[in-house]
C-alpha cells in the first residue's frame, strides 16, 4: 500500500514538474488564455502530446469503470469532455505545421501522428466504451433529448461504429495499421508539396524578359530576388502571388510555358520529394479501409455522412454542372484562338497562354484591366470593408490587440465583440507568403467554442492568407479574386466566431464537408455589391472611391471567363471522385489514370485540372477526398440563399438575425438541410446559380 501511494506521489510531482516546465500543460496566463507562443518551444510538443494523451486515458478509465447504468452524462458528455487539453495542443501544433512550420516540426510530425492515430483507435476500439455508448444509444427514444444532446449522441455511436468497433479484433488491428499509416503518408505529401513549391525561382536577368508585367509585380519579384541573394536580378515563384500574375502579363511565352510546366509537375519530378507512390498507397489503403467498414469505396464511406449521402448524387450535380461549362470553356477557347491568329501568334493555344490571351480579351472587350482596379484594393481598406459588413450585418466590432501573443510578427491581432459590447473570440489575420507556410488560404482555429462547467468557452480563430506583400514604394494591393478569397475565408471565421453550442465536437465549423463552404460562399456575394465597395473599394494614394465606369465593368464582365473557371474547377471534382469511387487498387500508373479520367470527361487540352493528382493537396493531405465537389455545392446553397437577401435587402437585419441564429450559431448541433429550410424556407435550387455564372 506503502509503496502504491509513493508511486502515486511521485507521478503527481512529476506531473507538476512537467506542467511548469512545459507551457502547454501549465495555465496559459494570457489574455483570454490564447496560447502563449512567445513560450512555445518545439521541444515542449511531444511530452505535451504525450501526457494529454496520458490524461485522457485516464478520463475514459473512469467512463468504463463506473459502476453505474451509462447515462448520457456519465458517458456521452464525459467522452465528449474527455480530450479538451489535447485537442488544444493538437491545435496549436497543427496550425503551426501549416502556417509557421519548420523541419524540425515536420519531422516531429511524422512522431506525433502514428501516436495520435493509435490512440484515436483505442478510444474508438474500446469495446466496454462502446458498450457503454451503445446502451444510451439504444434507449435513445426514451430519453426525450433535446435536440443538441440528441445529435451528439447520433454522432458519437456513428463515429465509433465508422471508427471500427463492430469489427472483430483481427480486422481492428488491421485498420489501426492502415490509419496509423495513411496519417504518416498525409503529411508526407504535404511536406513534400511544400518543398516543391519552394524549391522551384525563376531568376530573370535580362529585363526585356519582363515585358508586360506591371511595374508593382517587378517591383515585388525584385525585392524577393534581392532577400533570396541574387542580386540585381528578379525571381519569381510557385507561390499564387508571384505565378498567377505572370501568367497573366507575362509576353515572353516561354517563360509562361516553364513556370507553369513547374507549378503542374509538383510532386511528379521523380526525386525525393515525388507524390506518385504515395497517391497510390493512399488510394490503396482508403479503400482497403472502406471495405474493412462495409463499404465498397471510400467515397460511399465518406458522403455517407454530407448533404449528398452517396456518390451518385454527387455525380448528378457535376454532370449538371459541367454540360454547359465545357460548351462554355470551348467557346471561350474559340475566341481566344481567334485573338492570338490575329496576332498572327502561329500557334495553338495551349494552358500558359490562357490566362494571358483572356486578360487581353477582357481588355478588348470591356476595356478592363486587373491592373486599374488593384489601386482601389488596397489589403488593409478590403479588411475593414470586411469587417464593416460583418458590422451591419451581425452587430460586430473588432478591437486591434497589441497586448496578445503571437506565433509570427507579422500576424495581427483582434478582440472581436458583440453588439453589446461582450467578448465574442480573439481572431488571428495571417496575410503574406512565407517558405515556412503552405500555400493558399484557410481558416482554422486555436480553440473551439463550447461550453464547460456552465461556463461559456470562447473560441480562438485565425484565417490565414498568401497575399501579395507590400513593397517598400507600393502598399499590398490585391486583386479582385484576393479581394473575394478574403470575404471567403472570413465567412468560415464568422461560422466559427459566432458558434453557440453546447459541445465543441459539433460546434462553429464541425459540420458535413457540403455544408461547411455556404457561410464563406455567400460572403462573397457582398464582395461584389455596390454599397459595399463603396466601404473599401479607394484609391490607395488620393482616398477616391472606385469610378462608377470601373464598376459598370466590372459588373459586365463578371460572367466573363466562366466557363474555364468552372470546368478546371470540375475537372478537379471528377478526378477526386474518380479515385475515391474505385473498388480495387490502382492498376495503372497515377499520371495515366488522370489522363484517362480528364479523357473522359471530355476536358479539352487548353485547359488543366485546378489541382493535378500530385499537387491535389485538398483530398490526399486536408480532409476533402471525395468532398472537392462541395465547394460547388455549397454555390448552389449560396446563390439561392443570397436571393433571400436579394428579396429583403442585402443589409435587412431580421434576414441577417436568421442568418446568423439558423447557420452561424447552430453549427453542426442540426441536419444541414432542415437549418437550411429553416432559414430560406425551402429547399435549394440551381438556378440562381446557373443564373450568376451565365448558363442559364
Amino acid at each position: 500500500m506503502k509503496k502504491l501511494i509513493l508511486t502515486a506521489l511521485i507521478l503527481i510531482c512529476n506531473t507538476l514538474l512537467l506542467g511548469q516546465d512545459n507551457p502547454l500543460l501549465s495555465p496559459y496566463e494570457t489574455p483570454f488564455n490564447v496560447p502563449p507562443f512567445n513560450r512555445i518551444k518545439t521541444e515542449h510538443f511531444l511530452p505535451a502530446f504525450k501526457e494529454a494523451i496520458l490524461q485522457q486515458e485516464k478520463e475514459i478509465e473512469k467512463i468504463v469503470s463506473n459502476s453505474a447504468i451509462p447515462t448520457f452524462s456519465n458517458t456521452i458528455e464525459a467522452l465528449e469532455n474527455s480530450d479538451i487539453l489535447l485537442s488544444e495542443i493538437a491545435a496549436v501544433f497543427y496550425n503551426m505545421l501549416s502556417a509557421n512550420t519548420s523541419k524540425e516540426l515536420q519531422e516531429l510530425a511524422q512522431e506525433i501522428a502514428p501516436l495520435i492515430s493509435q490512440h484515436n483507435d483505442k478510444i474508438l476500439q474500446n469495446k466496454k466504451l462502446f458498450e457503454r455508448i451503445k446502451y444510451v444509444y439504444d434507449r435513445r427514444s426514451e430519453l426525450n433529448l433535446p435536440t443538441e444532446k440528441k445529435t451528439l449522441l447520433e454522432e458519437t455511436y456513428k463515429r465509433f461504429i465508422r471508427g471500427g468497433a463492430g469489427l472483430d479484433e483481427e480486422k481492428q488491428k488491421r485498420l489501426r495499421e492502415i490509419n496509423e499509416r495513411l496519417s504518416i503518408l498525409s503529411l508526407k505529401f504535404g511536406s513534400n508539396l511544400l518543398a516543391e513549391t519552394n524549391n522551384f525561382k525563376l531568376i530573370i536577368e535580362n529585363k526585356e524578359d519582363l515585358a508586360g508585367l506591371p511595374e508593382n509585380v517587378i517591383a515585388s519579384a525584385y525585392e524577393t530576388a534581392q532577400k533570396n541573394g541574387f542580386e540585381g536580378k528578379w525571381m519569381f515563384t510557385l507561390h499564387n502571388p508571384s505565378i498567377m500574375p505572370f501568367l497573366q502579363y507575362a509576353d515572353k511565352r516561354e517563360l509562361r510555358e516553364k513556370i507553369l510546366t513547374a507549378y503542374m509537375n509538383r510532386g511528379n519530378n521523380n526525386n525525393e520529394y515525388d507524390n506518385k507512390e504515395i497517391v497510390a498507397e493512399i488510394i490503396k489503403l482508403r479503400i482497403e479501409k472502406a471495405n474493412l467498414l462495409g463499404y465498397n469505396t471510400h467515397s460511399e464511406f465518406r458522403l455517407e455522412e454530407t448533404m449528398a449521402k452517396a456518390p451518385e448524387n454527387v455525380y448528378k450535380l457535376l454532370d449538371q454542372l459541367w454540360i454547359p461549362s465545357i460548351k462554355t470553356a470551348q467557346k471561350e477557347a474559340e475566341d481566344l484562338q481567334k485573338l492570338i491568329d490575329k496576332e498572327n501568334g502561329n500557334f495553338k493555344l495551349q494552358p500558359w497562354d490562357w490566362r494571358y490571351y483572356t486578360e487581353k480579351l477582357r481588355k478588348e472587350k470591356y476595356n478592363l484591366d486587373e491592373e486599374q482596379l488593384k489601386p482601389y484594393f488596397e489589403l488593409n481598406r478590403v479588411k475593414e470593408g470586411v469587417f464593416k459588413v460583418a458590422n451591419i450585418l451581425f452587430g460586430l466590432t473588432f478591437k486591434l490587440r497589441t497586448d496578445i501573443p503571437k506565433y509570427n510578427e507579422e500576424v495581427q491581432t483582434y478582440e472581436v465583440l458583440d453588439s453589446d459590447g461582450s467578448h465574442i473570440c480573439i481572431y488571428y489575420l495571417d496575410f503574406h507568403p512565407r517558405s515556412n507556410k503552405r500555400g493558399g488560404a484557410w481558416m482554422s482555429n486555436y480553440r473551439e467554442q463550447y461550453i464547460y462547467k456552465g461556463k461559456n468557452i470562447t473560441p480562438i480563430i485565425t484565417n490565414v492568407f498568401n497575399f501579395t506583400r507590400p513593397t517598400k514604394d507600393m502598399p499590398a494591393l490585391l486583386t479582385f479574386d484576393e479581394v473575394e478569397t478574403m470575404f471567403h475565408e472570413f465567412g468560415h471565421a464568422l461560422h466559427g466566431m459566432l458558434s453557440k453550442c453546447q459541445y465543441k465536437s459539433i460546434s462553429g465549423t464541425n459540420v458535413s464537408l457540403d455544408f461547411v463552404e455556404l457561410p464563406s460562399q455567400i460572403m462573397e456575394n457582398w464582395a461584389t455589391e455596390p454599397a459595399v465597395l463603396e466601404f473599401y473599394a479607394k484609391h490607395y494614394q488620393t482616398g477616391e472611391k472606385i469610378p462608377d465606369e470601373l464598376l459598370k465593368k466590372l459588373d459586365e464582365s463578371s460572367k466573363f471567363n466562366q466557363g474555364f473557371i468552372t470546368t478546371e474547377y470540375l475537372a478537379a471534382c471528377y478526378l477526386d471522385m474518380a479515385y475515391h469511387t474505385l473498388t480495387n487498387e490502382l492498376t495503372e500508373d497515377i499520371l495515366t489514370f488522370e489522363k484517362n479520367t480528364m479523357n473522359k470527361i471530355g476536358l479539352i487540352n487548353e485547359i488543366l485540372p485546378r489541382y493535378r493528382t500530385t499537387y491535389f493537396n485538398h483530398i490526399f493531405n486536408s480532409g476533402y477526398s471525395s468532398g472537392y465537389y462541395s465547394y460547388i455545392w455549397s454555390q448552389v446553397l449560396d446563390a439561392d440563399a443570397f436571393e433571400k437577401f436579394r428579396e429583403d435587402g442585402i443589409f435587412n437585419k431580421t434576414t441577417a438575425e436568421s442568418f446568423r441564429k439558423n447557420i452561424l450559431e447552430k453549427g453542426g448541433s442540426e441536419d444541414p438541410m432542415v437549418l437550411y429550410i429553416r432559414f430560406r424556407g425551402k429547399e435549394p435550387d440551381i438556378k440562381p446559380l446557373l443564373k450568376r455564372k451565365g448558363m442559364e
